[in-house]
């Protein structure tokens, strides 16, 4: 974008090795060199619009002949006395059930107050890359999350500027961009598929799809990524890209917009040192495409040091080094450690700091040193050289202008001048989020059919066991009875089945929260199109259950009673989902979520009105009653099945056979209904109607809510719990520190 001098002594670095480079002159290390920057993907997709939107034209993205203009002024990212603290607790309640930051933890006591970062300064410049460095515990990713606003206001002190401006977390949002530690990608989503997703969530829809795909194009050939273009991603169970490619993958996903800020926790972690070296180095072209670059790492090998402009290294929340790798030898010579010759410079810093660690005072010494080296080496020429010569809203505008934040864009100006609103800003309208995330949706389960295949096995095996086990039931006493048992069984079934939808969202729960951090889009849109996606797949499911049972059993009420008795089926398929839905949102244990959604359910099915009328149910419990999920369908169902008034299930002396007298001669049976007859003064014969299904509702206490009440009730739960599951993302899928 621009001309920068700074220090660099990545001499040994051939031009030829950075594709997006434009002209580098590469003199001896130490000294000052003048950088051009490579031109940002959005410079490139400039060239890219010359042409007509023909997907099939190749674009020479290497191509070095047009010239662009640098923008005014360069981006300088300072932080000055980051301090942060926070309670050292106690566990007493199971970490799937509560969620501090971007950790699962337990409920806890609070107990003492621990420091993680104790008045951190520093900068990071565009087209540098700052690394932080650190012992494990030291610091290093809540350093990075604090600089990059994913720690609360509450309890950060100190701040944070870009060109001498505080730096909004709404205007931050737009401008950046955060690539965890793990690597949060589908697995069945090819590498071109991934990237090309993130740029529809990502890019403005006024960009063509095939501007967006050659966009697409461009980044792979930037990550190293065109051998495994068309490779899935894979997991455990399904082959797919290396280590180091998928940490490019997940990179590619967070600069698709080509984001100013450029936030990284531990990029280079669990890969080899060929890979590690690759992933940094594509950090440092894209830097150099004017971008600033912020990481931390636990301990960098030769080569990657060598691609590193500015280091902070941390012990105990200090800082007990901040400056150049190439001054690392005469920090410590001045310290009274000089570094022996052959030895690794960051290696003989770590061992360093770790031997002071152990012993008493630990690194405060050094960490005083650093303060008052800082001082003397450190004059502020860095911040009067970048000067205040435009607002930052016009700096950001000019770094656009080159090409820079392409979904920032449209929304900037409102952001800027209303950083205050609560309002956030979206690359997309909800209809396009959730014409994208269904889109990705059906890919994922169309390439992974193993979940859905399993709920259909279930539904299909259970539905042929019930057919076969209550073939053809009359409307005898016997017959009533097991006609009550099946439906108990068959609607409490719906919701067991729904069990099997716990993984779906515990699977996408991380990818989720990465996507949404920074205004992929919104919650809402998840939620509606996930349950959108939900109704195909429950349909088909319904309609199986209801179709292999319904004629086979000889339930009652021909077509109308089939519509009925499929519709039930499918608001508790579509109310169990959404109840499952719900429960996989606020719980984040697999194997609990499925503890306690089978408890829950075995709650319902008690409290349903099966085992024990609704009468019988004890006043401290009734409310329970009423919140049973299996309670509406189940009455629904018996309505519909016993509402014909021309249907007789106990005639004369079948009134006898749910008594001991059942095995009696007919003969004597005939004879007690006479003498019944007298003394009830009603003539009783052997075809006498003697219990209508209107006398089994009343019996079975079903009767209190209409049965297609118990329909719209149970459909409305389903969307009860769609409700909740929204804000259960809202309020517990922040990735904020408290």
């Amino acid at each position: 974008m621009h001309s920068v001098e700074f220090e660099s002594d990545s001499s040994s670095m051939a031009a030829s090795d950075l594709p997006f480079l434009g002209h580098l002159e590469l003199p001896e290390s130490g000294r000052k060199i003048k950088r051009r920057a490579s031109h940002t993907l959005g410079e490139l997709l400039q060239r890219v619009g010359d042409f007509t939107d023909d997907d099939d034209h190749v674009v020479d993205v290497t191509d070095d002949r047009r010239v662009f203009q640098p923008a005014s002024v360069p981006f300088l990212l300072s932080f000055h006395n980051l301090t942060y603290s926070v309670a050292a607790r106690r566990k007493i309640i199971p970490a799937c059930f509560h969620r501090t930051g971007g950790e699962s933890t337990g409920r806890v006591l609070k107990t003492r107050t621990k420091t993680l970062l104790n008045e951190i300064s520093g900068e990071a410049r565009e087209g540098e890359i700052m690394a932080v460095l650190g012992a494990s515990g030291s610091g290093k990713s809540t350093l990075i999350d604090a600089v990059a606003g994913r720690i609360s206001p509450e309890s950060l002190k100190g701040s944070v500027t870009l060109n001498g401006e505080i730096l909004e977390s709404k205007v931050l949002k737009v401008i950046s961009a955060y690539v965890m530690q793990d690597d949060l990608l589908f697995p069945m989503l090819t590498v071109e598929e991934t990237l090309m997703f993130s740029a529809e969530f990502r890019l403005p829809p006024t960009m063509s799809k095939s501007r967006k795909a050659a966009r697409v194009q461009a980044l792979i050939d930037q990550l190293g990524l065109r051998s495994a273009a068309k490779t899935i991603i894979g997991d455990e169970g399904h082959r797919g890209v290396s280590g180091g490619e998928r940490r490019r993958v997940s990179i590619g996903t967070d600069i698709i917009h080509d984001p100013i800020i450029l936030f990284l926790d531990e990029p280079t972690s669990g890969l080899d040192s060929t890979s590690a070296f690759m992933v940094v180095k594509v950090l440092q072209r894209i830097a150099q495409t004017g971008s600033i670059v912020i990481m931390s790492i636990h301990q960098p090998s030769y080569r990657i040091l060598r691609l590193l402009d500015r280091l902070i290294i941390l012990s105990g929340g200090q800082t007990v080094y901040g400056g150049s790798p190439a001054m690392l030898p005469q920090f410590f010579a001045e310290f009274g450690n000089p570094i022996p010759p052959n030895e690794d410079k960051t290696e003989f810093a770590m061992d360093f700091i770790r031997e002071l660690e152990i012993i008493p005072g630990g690194t405060k010494n050094l960490a005083e040193f650093n303060k008052s080296w800082q001082r003397n080496k450190n004059p502020n020429s860095v911040k009067t050289s970048i000067g205040s010569k435009l607002t930052l809203k016009d700096a950001i505008s000019a770094s656009i202008s080159m090409g820079k934040l392409v979904s920032g864009a449209t929304h900037l100006d409102s952001t800027l001048s209303s950083s205050s609103s609560s309002v956030p800003n979206y690359p997309n309208p909800i209809w396009k989020e959730m014409f994208i995330i269904a889109n990705r949706s059906v890919t994922n389960s169309r390439r992974a059919p193993e979940l859905f295949a399993a709920r259909f096995g279930a539904v299909l095996i259970t539905g042929i066991i019930l057919a076969t086990i209550f073939w053809k039931l009359d409307d005898s006493p016997k017959g009533v009875q097991e006609r009550l048992g099946f439906f108990a069984f068959a609607m409490s079934t719906t919701f067991y089945t729904c069990a099997e939808a716990i993984p779906i969202f515990l699977m996408e729960r991380y990818i989720f929260m990465r996507e949404t951090a920074y205004n992929a889009y919104r919650r809402s849109s998840y939620v509606i199109s996930h349950a959108i996606l939900s109704i195909p797949s429950i349909i088909v499911l319904s309609l199986t259950f209801a179709a292999i049972t319904y004629w086979s059993v000889g339930l009652a009420g021909n077509t109308s009673g089939f519509l009925f008795y499929f519709g039930s089926i499918l608001a508790s398929f579509w109310a169990g989902s959404s109840f499952v839905t719900f429960l996989s949102g606020i719980i984040f244990n697999l194997m609990m979520a499925y503890t306690v959604v089978v408890a829950i359910l075995a709650y319902f099915l008690l409290f349903s009105g099966f085992f024990i009328s609704r009468d019988r149910i004890p006043a401290y419990w009734i409310w329970f009653h009423y919140l049973s999920l299996v309670k509406y369908p189940y009455q629904g169902v018996m309505q519909n099945e016993f509402d014909d008034p021309s249907r007789c299930f106990v005639r004369g002396i079948q009134v006898f056979d749910a008594s001991p007298l059942k095995a009696v001669p007919e003969s004597v049976k005939l004879s007690l209904l006479k003498s019944m007859s007298k003394t009830l003064g009603v003539n009783i014969t052997g075809n006498s109607c003697l219990t209508t299904g209107a006398d089994i509702l009343k019996q079975t206490g079903v009767t209190d809510i209409d049965k297609w009440w118990c329909l719209w009730i149970t459909v409305g739960l389903g969307f009860v719990f769609r409700v909740l599951f929204y804000f259960a993302l809202l309020i517990g899928s922040k990735n904020r520190r408290r």
